[in-house]
């Protein structure tokens, strides 16, 4: 996989480009610009063969199986559990828990952690950036305990107000469950620093990855926090896999979330026991080729280097602001200092959803909606952004391809 120009520490993006079969279609006649990619990123080659190396050789379920097919898979399953492990440099491979995604990871938590931990008159405090998916499992398990729901206030910049964190800290605060990269604003938080704050009150941090895992290093000890979740499409694996991260001793303690097979110990009519961790949370026939697939797109990642996907972002994203910047009419939402690759933006008066349709017809994909971040859209005072984020197989033409479908829009409008 020749990714790397040769004697140098920059990345081969036409080379990158050619691992992702998706990316060579035309659509509408047009070449596809990707830039949908905090939705969901495509997938390379690597992690294709990886599935369908795993069905058409090794397709089993795992663990208790005697059978040669069902060894392989055991294997090939529990050392994509250790490719997650060093992914975020996790101490245990046994504090890994597959889910289905970050949305699942953040219920499980709340559902159990949650319950055990928050009372009434307890507070938990997000921020004002999250999706549903880091809002409503607490607002609900708020509802359920007699708790209560901060939020943590941003600028007009997009970024966290730490003072005012600082204030909502109490000694009836439980939990700080915050995002590491906003999928609205490109934002990336002070995650190390909000979990040192918190720490110094005994309060717990889980941070929502799924935004931040395909674009810079993780460190889970680094960082300090107690869980961390992420979900493997948006870093180039399949959809419907995730891992939960939480320190042992934590997910030691905790109930367990669904109950069946798979993460029994013994079961008579009188009593069930439940397996050691991680199993305890992976009930039923996990999705094992899932599994497989999110360690191939892992190594994939690694191979490159995030260092180099960092630094070869950080270049196009500054391309892409510059450019859009000079776009009449064009209002960017999320100007943060330390931003990941998401440009969120409102053209004139069009309304999203007709600037999404138009790029379409271009061969320019992009999201428009509220992006399940409804209530920062009402902090924006806009009911929707189209959205362009970019990811590594991305390149300054694409950017141009942008620019030049949004005249299309303004043409069409005028």
């Amino acid at each position: 996989m020749a990714v790397v120009l040769p004697g140098q520490d920059t990345l081969n993006v036409a080379a990158v480009q050619q691992d992702f079969p998706i990316l060579r279609q035309r659509i509408h006649g047009k070449p596809l610009v990707y830039l949908d990619n905090a939705a969901t990123t495509q997938k390379p080659q690597a992690v294709l063969d990886a599935l369908q190396r795993y069905y058409v050789e090794d397709n089993s379920n795992v663990h208790r199986g005697v059978h040669s097919l069902s060894a392989r898979a055991t294997d090939a399953y529990e050392a994509a559990r250790e490719t997650c492990r060093r992914f975020i440099h996790a101490g245990d491979a046994h504090e890994i828990v597959f889910v289905r995604g970050t949305t699942e990871g953040i219920n499980l938590v709340a559902g159990t952690w949650g319950r055990a931990h928050v009372g009434r008159g307890d507070e938990i405090v997000v921020s004002e950036m999250e999706h549903h998916s880091n809002i409503v499992p607490w607002q609900r398990l708020c509802e359920e305990q007699g708790a209560r729901l901060r939020v943590i206030p941003i600028t007009n910049e997009g970024e966290l107000r730490l003072d005012e964190y600082e204030r909502l800290l109490g000694d009836r605060t439980r939990l700080v469950a915050v995002a590491h990269v906003s999928n609205v604003l490109g934002t990336v938080n002070p995650v190390a620093d909000i979990v040192r704050r918190a720490k110094a009150r005994g309060i717990a941090v889980l941070v929502d990855g799924a935004q931040a895992v395909a674009h810079m290093a993780v460190d889970v000890p680094a960082l300090g926090c107690d869980f961390y979740v992420f979900s493997g499409h948006k870093i180039f694996g399949p959809t419907g896999v995730g891992v939960l991260w939480g320190r042992r001793a934590l997910l030691e303690s905790m109930p367990v979330y669904q109950v069946g097979g798979g993460q029994i110990s013994r079961v008579t009519f009188e009593r069930t026991t439940y397996a050691d961790l991680p199993y305890k949370f992976e009930a039923g026939t996990p999705d094992i080729a899932g599994a497989i697939g999110l360690a191939a797109a892992l190594d994939y990642v690694t191979a490159l280097g995030l260092d180099r996907i960092a630094a070869y972002e950080h270049d196009l994203l500054a391309y892409a602001t510059a450019a859009l910047a000079q776009v009449p009419g064009m209002r960017l939402t999320g100007t943060a200092r330390a931003k990941a690759s998401v440009l969120s933006f409102v053209l004139g008066d069009i309304h999203p959803h007709d600037v999404g349709t138009i790029l379409d017809r271009e061969g320019v994909a992009v999201r428009a909606g509220h992006h399940c971040c409804q209530p920062l859209m009402a902090r924006l005072g806009v009911p929707a952004t189209a959205r362009a984020s970019l990811a590594v197989y991305n390149t300054r033409q694409d950017v141009d391809a942008l620019v030049a479908a949004l005249a299309t829009v303004r043409e069409v409008f005028a």
